[in-house]
């Protein structure tokens, strides 16, 4: 039996290890110089702790990652598998998705552009076999171009495990812009997890490294399905839409989720399936004390668009979803 090889790396560049190593390189975050350290003089007390890294040199690790990545770029595609250094989705995994790590990744195209984050269409194979699947894979812009409009308020409940990185976010500050462009992936990440899990119609979390997100394309031969405000339904369509959203709904609110910024534009349809997408706002109902009114407003939003499309006022009034889905969420 003919066994495709692993590749073999000499060292894991998204390894812990590998950042620790580059600030043991330091002996104090006042006094960082690239390269060997810098020899004290007797009147000098040695240091009681190791300094973290400045922005700058986190700026050089991530280049040298960066450069090491594009030195090693296999031929039948962009570049290797991540998946082997990614946060990876739920199990068990889909028997569509490609696990193997001799595999590599290919871009087909852009899907979606967008404020925040661009949506490009990927294709992850096997060389020599059969075995593909296509993803959508998310990422986040850098921090010169990302423009995400009243963070602050998403943000609320998502507390930072170390002060100095909760007071980078709080300042805005280029560092602290970075960390929130990676709170909102794994917020997303997370949200899809625990949604897919509970059997709700959300794409499936293939990984996340850093600010990408992988996950399941939905669509078929490379073009996805349409929104739901592309979508002229007729009145039965329209009606198995909303009941399907309201389950949808339902389940987001029993996970303790509301989405943040749900509108027609954040659903598809696939073969008559409604799928929820675009997550990186997700609300947790019981740590964000703004929760119950970004629930509203989401139901407020999809109940105008599908009034405005024909449903019957008495099936969608707002104030009764919405205290149905407090309910659920264990907040009334």
């Amino acid at each position: 039996m003919e066994i495709t090889p692993v590749r073999k790396h000499k060292f894991n560049l998204h390894s812990d290890d590998l950042e620790n190593d580059f600030e043991d390189a330091f002996d104090h975050a006042d006094d960082l110089t690239w390269g060997a350290k810098r020899r004290r003089t007797e009147d000098e007390v040695e240091p009681t702790r190791r300094g973290r890294l400045t922005e700058e040199a986190r700026d050089r690790l991530a280049q040298m990652r960066e450069d090491a990545e594009a030195a090693d770029v296999p031929e039948d595609g962009d570049r290797w598998t991540t998946w082997d250094t990614a946060d990876q989705g739920p199990k068990p995994w889909p028997a569509w998705l490609v696990t193997d790590l001799s595999a590599v990744d290919r871009e087909l195209g852009v899907l979606k552009t967008g404020k925040e984050a661009d949506v490009f269409l990927l294709e992850r194979a096997v060389p020599g076999t059969d075995r593909s699947c296509v993803l959508a894979a998310k990422r986040y812009r850098s921090n010169d171009h990302r423009m995400f409009h009243r963070d602050a308020g998403y943000l609320e409940g998502r507390r930072m495990k170390k002060s100095r990185e909760t007071r980078a976010i709080a300042n805005r500050t280029a560092f602290g812009r970075n960390l929130i462009a990676e709170q909102w992936a794994v917020a997303e990440f997370a949200a899809l997890s625990a949604l897919w899990q509970r059997g709700a119609p959300v794409p499936y979390p293939v990984q996340r490294a850093g600010t990408e997100l992988l996950l399941e394309f939905v669509g078929a031969d490379g073009a996805a399905a349409p929104r739901l405000a592309q979508l002229r339904p007729e009145p039965d369509e329209l009606l198995d839409l909303w009941r399907q959203l309201v389950d949808a709904l339902g389940m987001l609110a029993a996970a303790g989720y509301a989405h943040g910024d749900l509108s027609a534009y954040n659903l598809m349809v696939h073969d008559g399936r409604l799928v929820v997408i675009d997550l990186p706002q997700v609300v947790d109902l019981a740590a964000n004390p703004r929760g119950p009114e970004f629930l509203e407003r989401d139901v407020r939003n999809i109940v105008g668009w599908f009034s405005q499309r024909g449903l019957p006022v008495e099936m969608a009034d707002p104030v009764d979803l919405t205290a149905t889905l407090l309910e659920l969420a264990g907040l009334r």
